[in-house]
């Protein structure tokens, strides 16, 4: 059992950055996939980013690549989202979630935070 808890979001102006944490319990952080999704009002949730659990591995959707940016510190069991360049479109409320398949692209998690939320203003 996992338990992941986010951080990080709130208002911004468009062209500004914002960096979300996700702090998870447990000892089995370090061995699993991780991945950040936002959920806009009104539209399903988007897959974004994932990062294999060394954090060597990185996967971006064409909506994000270039702009965000995922890393992990297992230390502190914790995953973070760098967002740069934020856009109006960004608003959503962001999750993170974790899952032991290990194949990035994989939209499927089992464990999930309860989601933060960014604010873009323009």
């Amino acid at each position: 059992q996992v338990q992941l808890v986010e951080s990080g979001g709130g208002l911004v102006q468009a062209g500004g950055s914002l960096r979300l944490s996700c702090a998870a319990s447990g000892r089995l952080f370090s061995t699993y996939r991780m991945g950040w999704f936002r959920q806009a009002p009104g539209k399903e949730r988007e897959f974004l980013t994932a990062i294999t659990p060394g954090g060597r591995s990185t996967y971006y959707t064409d909506s994000v690549k270039g702009r965000f940016t995922i890393s992990r510190d297992n230390a502190k069991n914790t995953v973070y989202l760098q967002m740069n360049s934020l856009k109006p479109e960004d608003t959503a409320i962001y999750f993170c979630a974790a899952d032991p398949n290990l194949l990035l692209t994989m939209p499927d998690y089992r464990y999930w935070g309860q989601g933060t939320q960014v604010t873009v203003s323009s």
